[in-house]
C-alpha cells in the first residue's frame, strides 16, 4: 500500500483533487474490477456551483455510448451534476429529476450526443425491468446518465463510469460533497489526465 500525499491539488475552480488510485488517499494508479482496469480520481466540492461546473468539465470528457451510473444520498447532488452535463454537452431543455417519468431524452443542439437521464430508484429489478427503456438502443449514439443505476445497468457495457457522491448527513447545511468518479474499463484509463 501507497503513502498518501498529505497535500490534495485544487484546481482552478477551487475543488480539491486527490488524484486517481484508492479514493481519499491522493495516490495515483489502478485498479481491476470484475470487468477489467478501473481509474479513480477522488474530488471534493464546496457547493452546488462547483458540482454544476464539474459536470460541465466531465461532459468535456463524453462521447457518445458513454454510460455514467450517479450513486448518493437523496439531496447529495446527482441531478445538479446532470444538469452540468446538459449543459457541457449543450442539450436542449432544462435537465431536471425524471423521478416521475424514469428517463428524459435531451437532444443535442450542436451537433453531439443526446443525453438520455434515467432516474432507476423506482425500478426494483435489474437489467430486465429497464428493457422497456430501449437504453441498450439508446446507448450507441447517446450519453447515457443513470441515477440509482448500481446493480441495475452494469450490462449495458463493459466501459462505465461510476459517479459517487457522498454528503453529511444528519440536521447539517453542510454544501460539502466528496465525488470519487470510478471509471471501469479501457474507455476510461486516461479519467485523470482527461479531467485535467
Amino acid at each position: 500500500m501507497e503513502a498518501p500525499h498529505s497535500s490534495p491539488a485544487v484546481d482552478s475552480t477551487g475543488t480539491t483533487v486527490n488524484g486517481t488510485g484508492t479514493p481519499g488517499t491522493g495516490t495515483p494508479g489502478t485498479g481491476t474490477s470484475g470487468t477489467g482496469t478501473a481509474v479513480t480520481v477522488t474530488l471534493t466540492v464546496e457547493s452546488p456551483e462547483q458540482m454544476q461546473d464539474l459536470g460541465r468539465r466531465l461532459a468535456r470528457v463524453l462521447a457518445p455510448g458513454d454510460l455514467v451510473m450517479l450513486t448518493g444520498e437523496l439531496g447529495a447532488g446527482k441531478t445538479t451534476l446532470t444538469r452540468g452535463l446538459g449543459e457541457g454537452l449543450g442539450v436542449r431543455g432544462a435537465v431536471t429529476s425524471p423521478t416521475f417519468v424514469i428517463a428524459r431524452v435531451h437532444p443535442s443542439l450542436v451537433q453531439g450526443p443526446a443525453l438520455v437521464h434515467v432516474d432507476a430508484y423506482r425500478l426494483g429489478g435489474g437489467l430486465d425491468e429497464m428493457e422497456d427503456l430501449d437504453l441498450d438502443v439508446s446507448l450507441p449514439e447517446s450519453v447515457v446518465v443513470v441515477e440509482w443505476g448500481d446493480g441495475k445497468v452494469e450490462e449495458l457495457s463493459e466501459d462505465r463510469l461510476r459517479v459517487l457522491i457522498d454528503r453529511a448527513t444528519g440536521d447539517t447545511d453542510d454544501e460539502r460533497r466528496e465525488v470519487t468518479l470510478m471509471g471501469i474499463g479501457p474507455r476510461w484509463a486516461g479519467l485523470r489526465d482527461e479531467l485535467a
